[in-house]
């Protein structure tokens, strides 16, 4: 999410001196340092693993596909997925996983 900041109230004048030799009057975007894989920044990754973990828990005392896909409104071949551990996190996640 981006939120506009005046460089006036948040650079020392030194540096907001220099950047006005540059982009006087102008919009310039700042880029992150590193950037964060999905969900980091929400929490949602963490929450999608304990999930994850928790059905695998429940898959290895006994509970079956069926029951959990339902308990957990997920398709049976999630879930699946999820208990064979194909289906780790966000799916674009666990693709970019495999590449690097």
């Amino acid at each position: 999410m981006s939120v506009y900041k005046n460089a006036g109230e948040v650079l020392p004048r030194e540096l907001l001196r220099a950047l006005q030799d540059y982009f006087e009057g102008e919009l310039v975007y700042v880029p992150v340092r590193k950037k964060r894989a999905w969900g980091e920044q929400s929490g949602a990754r963490a929450q999608l693993r304990a999930r994850n973990d928790e059905i695998r828990a429940r898959y290895r005392r006994g509970k079956s596909l069926d029951s959990l896909a339902a308990q957990y409104c997920l398709s049976t071949h999630t879930i699946r997925k999820i208990v064979r551990g194909t289906r780790l996190l966000h799916p674009r996640v666990h693709a970019r996983a495999k590449t690097s």
